[in-house]
């Protein structure tokens, strides 16, 4: 034990305290340029301003402030709702339970995607497509329309196409197969994505930010190629760029990557 005054600091406060630093850092990059942390900061304030007025004796405005605190933690789940079950499926989904659910894409499934997604980048037609854990996306699926046929670049193609009625909306590959198209997705809330992206591509990322998911979209306004993982949207892909970040999270050599395809790298917004 280490003396500090009238306080004994010895090895196993020192763990304890790197745990909660550790904590408190993953909770500010958790909730870092959502409405959360201006929340966070008038919660606090209105804390110390209790404080003060308890101090200065001052009843009712203390008996006011007591009141609201009393529902403090109530209102707390309340306000951060969004952000409690993002981090409730980030951290159920974190876990190796994917390993033995499969969902590793072959080669040959990345290779059509990427077929597609040149030939709809050059034409400009919108699209998003979204490579799903066997474990994920269930709901996301059954409100969707059903397909269950082999990944192939004429099919992805067509479902896009502007003429069909399947083109609006989210094309989700599992287990090697289409196995739903025309699927709605939650629309991200992150204000720190760019106003030059539209619905499409803060829906790729709102699906990301709660599901183990990666998502490729094609811009219908320029062409420009981009993906979503873990919450963040990379923009500007050359398709050589697209074919090493599909193999980085989806192929089967990721496994052999120090386990990347589960410890993932936070991507720069853009």
């Amino acid at each position: 034990m280490i003396p500090f005054g009238f306080l004994e600091f010895g090895l196993k406060d020192l763990f304890e305290t790197l745990i909660i630093a550790f904590v408190l850092y993953y909770l500010y990059s958790w909730i870092r340029g959502s409405f959360a942390v201006p929340a966070f900061i008038g919660l606090i304030i209105i804390f110390a301003i209790n404080v003060l007025v308890s101090a200065l004796g001052l009843t009712t405005i203390n008996f006011i402030l007591r009141r609201f605190m009393d529902v403090g933690i109530l209102a707390l789940i309340i306000l951060f709702q969004p952000e409690i079950r993002k981090l409730l499926y980030r951290i159920g989904q974190n876990t190796n339970f994917d390993r033995f659910f499969g969902g590793i894409e072959s080669e040959s499934v990345i290779e059509e995607v990427i077929e597609a997604v040149k030939n709809m980048a050059r034409t400009k037609t919108g699209a998003l497509i979204v490579f799903a854990k066997s474990s994920t996306l269930h709901d996301l699926v059954d409100v969707g329309t059903k397909i269950d046929a082999r990944v192939s670049s004429k099919l992805i193609m067509t479902i896009f196409n502007k003429e069909t009625p399947l083109h609006d909306g989210a094309l989700v590959i599992r287990n090697d197969r289409i196995v739903a198209a025309s699927c709605y997705l939650p629309i991200s809330q992150n204000p720190n994505i760019s106003s030059v992206f539209g619905t499409r591509h803060r829906a790729a990322v709102g699906v990301s930010e709660s599901n183990n998911v990666f998502v490729v979209v094609v811009s219908e306004e320029t062409g420009r190629i981009s993906i979503a993982f873990n919450g963040a949207l990379t923009s500007g892909l050359t398709i050589q760029k697209l074919r090493s970040e599909m193999e980085l999270h989806l192929s089967d050599q990721s496994e052999n990557r120090e386990d990347l395809s589960f410890v993932s790298e936070e991507l720069e917004l853009k």
